[in-house]
């Protein structure tokens, strides 16, 4: 199963009239404008900088500023690691979007919708990003 989802914060591309989420995502939760992260990494491949990005989160995790939530699980025959990080108040969103990764081998565009929703992007920014996103499938 290829994983493509998501890709909105992943892919930071010079096209996007907006700022993507990708290595932003602390300092926007602790100013209280992003109520969901999400990160998906194989085990077998943890870089030292996303290691030392993710304690950042959970030493806020410990201070009850963020709610934290560690997922592991075998794609593909590979160990992976999912780790979400919600506001107060908003961990219904790591349900959702747990919710919404057990529909991965029927992705849809409703479902990269749902997603940037969760993850706090603005409706101007996720039709955007769904129109260049189908540009670019077009090329």
């Amino acid at each position: 199963m290829a994983i493509n989802m998501l890709s909105m914060g992943s892919e930071q591309s010079p096209q996007l009239p907006y700022l993507g989420h990708n290595g932003r995502e602390l300092g926007l939760m602790l100013r209280g404008t992003k109520p969901l992260a999400y990160f998906l990494n194989s085990v077998r491949c943890e870089f030292d900088v996303n290691i030392r990005y993710w304690r950042m989160f959970d030493r806020h995790v410990a201070a009850g500023r963020l709610i934290g939530c560690e997922v592991f699980e075998v794609i593909d025959d590979l160990p992976y690691r999912r780790l979400l990080y919600a506001l107060p108040g908003h961990a219904w969103r790591i349900d959702a979007m747990l919710m919404l990764l057990k529909e991965l081998e029927a992705w849809t565009e409703d479902h990269e919708r749902r997603s940037c929703e969760l993850l706090g992007y603005e409706g101007w920014q996720i039709d955007y990003w769904l129109a260049h996103r189908r540009s670019r499938s077009d090329a």
